[in-house]
């Protein structure tokens, strides 16, 4: 009886320690991510400040939106991915139109 005690109490911390290092991993790559669009959005100001072609500051701002899209994107699928459907579809329509929101004024600006 007490050896299956043990057992049990060995899983959950082994467990418990697997969520945190995933957790560790994802606030790590977050952060990260955060401070590299930060220097694209820097650099995209910088250029702007010394008059560069409007279209090199747009691509530069459009890139670290992207990419910030990106990396927020997974982390939610991560978290939809067990849920209902109705999570998932929700998830799937506000990518959408995230996506779309972003794209439409390109395309008419035009």
């Amino acid at each position: 009886m007490a050896e299956k005690k043990s057992t049990s109490s060995s899983s959950s911390s082994s467990s418990s320690s697997s969520k945190k290092k995933t957790m560790w991993g994802l606030n790590k790559i977050s952060f990260y991510t955060i401070c590299a669009v930060a220097i694209l959005y820097l650099i995209a100001m910088i250029l702007s400040a010394c008059n560069v072609s409007a279209v090199a500051v747009a691509a530069l701002q459009g890139i670290a939106t992207a990419i910030m899209i990106c990396i927020v994107a997974v982390l939610a699928w991560r978290y939809v991915k067990n849920k209902q459907m109705v999570w998932k579809v929700l998830y799937g329509v506000c990518l959408l139109v995230v996506i779309l929101g972003i794209i439409i004024p390109l395309v008419l600006q035009n």
